[in-house]
């Protein structure tokens, strides 16, 4: 990573970008408040919740190994996604209450119809994992 991309910011290096409707599922007490704020800050609005009636353009999807069925949770982030848009899974990371194993997250976006592109630390406690849509479904 250069020093540009170390100093841009989990928001930044998400590819973020103004305007974007930015989708929060999976939210509870531990989500990292600096990666929130980042996001408002890097798309000039607010983080939708799960009551968002239009798609986004990018969903957040907070993860933890008990929040229930990862590939459930990832086909209904799916649901709410423009075909272009972005999910990225936020999982606790290795050695914290809640971790989910690289494995089960890769068997999980296949089983969801995903792709996997890109992981990424997005804050000191959880790790990110950009997933798509394959280009065949666009």
């Amino acid at each position: 990573m250069t020093t540009t991309e170390e100093q841009a910011g989990p928001a930044a290096r998400m590819g973020i970008q103004p305007g974007q409707v930015v989708q929060e599922l999976g939210s509870a007490e531990d989500v990292d408040q600096d990666l929130r704020a980042g996001i408002e800050e890097a798309t000039g609005s607010e983080l939708v919740g799960e009551d968002h009636a239009d798609l986004a353009d990018v969903v957040v999807l907070w993860f933890r190994e008990d929040d229930g069925d990862l590939i459930d949770a990832l086909s209904g982030a799916a649901q709410g996604l423009e075909d272009s848009g972005a999910i990225w899974l936020c999982t606790p990371k290795s050695g914290r209450d809640g971790y989910v194993d690289p494995g089960d997250i890769s068997e999980a976006a296949t089983s969801a119809g995903l792709a996997r592109t890109t992981s990424l630390s997005v804050a000191p406690h959880w790790s990110g994992t950009r997933m798509v849509s394959p280009k065949t479904r666009r």
